[in-house]
């Protein structure tokens, strides 16, 4: 991703409804768990590693651009500079990877997979969020650098292959879908931007209510997956 889409992305997440929503699901994802040593790959404005910190994680920020360590470092998170694909980290050494928004952006996504389960212990955890669908492919994929939408059964496939257990797997912004799906087809560039108080209260409500709807198997916006190292 571009620097200045790192920048506008830094500058939202405390407030957009998107990022907010996604920092709930997080923390729901690692409810009861007891904490350890984690690592949170594409950090940006560090969002998600601060939820990691609060739960008691010892968890540490990777980020692969300069901006977005240059952001983690004024918020005063200790950032790592490193490639996805090549974590500068002992094997078996952590308990949680985290990698939101990450994988569609490497041209090789089974590297990256490959590396987490090398430094993941046996019985440790990978969390993933991705954009879903091809058919949302826009001019947003365009300008924040994706490589790629995933289906179910792609991701399915890249996280397997490499040798661990898929836990589970949602689908999240379902019922936005339909209004994205529209956005995107007449979109001319990145969809990170500031929005009115009322239209983001108005968007996290409406994709609050998903916490509440049988919809995780409906097509979405976004799939979430939770994968362990069983050995």
């Amino acid at each position: 991703m571009e620097g200045t889409e790192v920048r506008k992305l830094a500058a939202l997440e405390d407030k957009h409804w998107w990022y907010a929503e996604r920092r709930h699901l997080l923390r729901q994802m690692l409810k009861g768990r007891t904490p350890g040593k984690a690592l949170d790959i594409g950090a940006a404005g560090g969002g998600n590693t601060r939820v990691l910190r609060d739960l008691g994680w010892q968890a540490s920020p990777l980020e692969y651009g300069p901006e977005g360590a240059e952001v983690c470092r004024d918020r005063g998170l200790p950032v790592m500079r490193a490639d996805a694909t090549l974590l500068p980290l002992a094997d078996a050494s952590l308990d949680l990877v985290s990698a939101f928004d990450v994988l569609e952006h490497l041209e090789d996504d089974d590297a990256c997979v490959r590396e987490v389960r090398r430094v993941l212990k046996p019985g440790g955890t990978f969390l993933v969020a991705v954009p879903a669908d091809p058919k949302l492919w826009s001019a947003h994929d365009d300008a924040v650098d994706h490589v790629r939408r995933y289906t179910r059964r792609t991701l399915t496939d890249v996280l397997e292959r490499e040798g661990m257990h898929l836990v589970s797997m949602t689908s999240w912004n379902v019922l936005l879908r339909p209004v994205v799906m529209v956005r995107r087809k007449k979109s001319t560039g990145s969809d990170l931007e500031d929005m009115h108080p009322v239209v983001n209260a108005g968007l996290k409500a409406i994709v609050t209510a998903e916490r509440f709807l049988p919809v995780k198997k409906l097509p979405g916006v976004s799939l979430f997956a939770e994968v362990r190292r069983t050995v």
